[in-house]
């Protein structure tokens, strides 16, 4: 199958914290592939802005060096970067002041698509936006992204929204959640609602229940100031998690636009039932055995009393006719045994076994992953090759379809469909103001519940799988985590 790259209209894209880590990582280099592949060409312009006062010249050298070090590992030259830089521009700007505004101004052209990328801190998000809509900057069909995290609690989430509709309509308003962004998350869509084999089955008779973990094999080092602020909760949970429970959940949309699909992933949000503080298992990492002092979370946060969590699992069930009985267990934490990212989904066991003698025969599993190997395999039961009688064994159905999909060679990062996605005014894989606010409303109780109790998460070994609780706690339901990294 050969890649269809569909180019996008002209555009003026305003990068806010273009000297940022996001935007140096992140955001300049999934523009340059793009570019490169001739998604967007020279008629396109992007403005980097910052405090930073630089020249043009000296900003598109940083990103020259930022797609270097950054960049995906394919072919580039030196012309190609060369040629990319061409389209950059930097202004030095006062997000709080009146200092750069009017340069910016003069350099957006009327018949380009406007886009500001708001790669800076959520305080700034307010100012930014309404800098943007007094100036005149702004115009009706302009688009605003946001980056996370979007709120604190669900006070400050309204607070925020607020200040945006005050100078944005919602269709202008992007709230990226870069998981959103990545080619399996967007097949277990199609997986689920463009083949006839899955669905008639995606339910609670058919389902026993659903595992999402995110683990990640790092600490909270150079960000532990930060993180010691908001814990895996507020950091993974009610984002993150969040999004992927209401894509397994959801009920097919009517259509494929993207009020109607984030209208069902509300409705997920509002089913969930409140968990209690007997289905939350929360956990900080120490040190590893092999580390020394100074190598736990409490050493990188620098807070030796902290009791905010690395790590969090809870049992969350959603109360509607699909999945009543159907329980989806949540986990994510840092120093665990490997980095990975996916969704198990277990289907029941068979009602009978008829090949008696040959053990116990257990229910497929469907996982879609989304790190570090994106694809999606199906466990199934077979016989075991060879002779001796009817002896079953357990095997892959590989589903990723590798050699079948375009750019399997050079897949694509998850800011850059999105970022192509704010080019073309589609909201989609984009978290709308109210699903933000029923995200929080559904987070903030749990989060008061264990802040009222004052309990210490539970201490775990770094490079394992997570505190003893979070075993008992899908344990008491007879069940058993899927090994991280299996």
């Amino acid at each position: 199958m050969v890649s269809r790259v569909i180019p996008v209209a002209p555009f003026d894209l305003v990068l806010f914290g273009a000297t940022g880590d996001l935007a140096r990582r992140k955001i300049l280099p999934a523009l340059f592939h793009r570019f490169q592949i001739g998604q967007f060409g020279n008629d396109c312009r992007i403005i980097g802005t910052s405090r930073t006062e630089l020249s043009g010249e000296e900003f598109r050298s940083q990103t020259a060096e930022a797609i270097r070090d950054f960049g995906q590992d394919v072919e580039t030259t030196a012309e190609e970067i060369a040629e990319f830089t061409q389209l950059l521009d930097y202004v030095a700007v006062d997000a709080r002041g009146t200092g750069g505004w009017d340069q910016i101004n003069e350099k957006l052209r009327e018949d380009a698509v406007r886009a500001f990328y708001l790669s800076v801190g959520p305080s700034l998000f307010p100012d930014i936006a309404r800098r943007l809509s007094e100036t005149g900057i702004a115009t009706p069909e302009s688009r605003i992204v946001l980056e996370k995290p979007f709120g604190h609690d669900l006070a400050s989430a309204q607070e925020l929204n607020a200040a945006l509709r005050a100078h944005f309509q919602e269709k202008q308003i992007y709230r990226i959640d870069h998981y959103l962004g990545k080619e399996t998350v967007q097949n277990l869509m199609a997986l689920r609602f463009a083949n006839s084999l899955f669905e008639p089955l995606w339910n609670s008779s058919h389902i026993d229940h659903v595992q999402i973990t995110v683990a990640e094999s790092i600490g909270v080092e150079g960000r532990g100031e930060y993180y010691d602020k908001s814990g895996a909760m507020r950091d993974m949970v009610q984002n993150h998690l969040m999004q992927l429970l209401c894509l397994t959940a959801m009920e097919p949309p009517a259509r494929f636009t993207p009020n109607a699909v984030r209208d069902e992933k509300v409705k997920v949000i509002e089913a969930l039932r409140p968990v209690p503080q007997t289905s939350i298992a929360r956990g900080q990492y120490r040190g590893r055995s092999d580390g020394g002092a100074g190598d736990g979370y409490r050493d990188h946060a620098g807070n030796p009393a902290s009791r905010t969590e690395s790590y969090i699992a809870l049992k969350a069930e959603v109360a509607n006719w699909r999945w009543a009985g159907t329980p989806f267990y949540l986990r994510t934490g840092k120093r665990l045994r490997e980095r990975v990212s996916e969704i198990a989904v277990f289907f029941r066991d068979p009602p009978h076994n008829i090949f008696e003698g040959s053990g116990p025969v257990h229910g497929n599993v469907l996982v879609i992953r989304l790190q570090p190997d994106e694809g999606i395999t199906l466990r199934t039961t077979i016989k075991d090759p060879g002779p001796g009688g009817m002896r079953l064994t357990g095997a892959n159905l590989d589903m990723t379809f590798a050699e079948e999909l375009p750019e399997s060679g050079r897949p694509q990062d998850a800011y850059e469909r999105l970022i192509m996605d704010v080019i073309r005014g589609n909201q989609t894989l984009f978290m709308r103001g109210d699903e933000v606010e029923a995200a929080w409303a559904w987070a903030d109780p749990i989060i008061a519940g264990w802040e009222e109790g004052g309990e210490a998460p539970q201490p775990y070994d770094s490079g394992s799988a997570g505190p003893d609780d979070s075993l008992l706690l899908i344990h008491r339901d007879g069940r058993r985590w899927r090994g991280i990294g299996s």
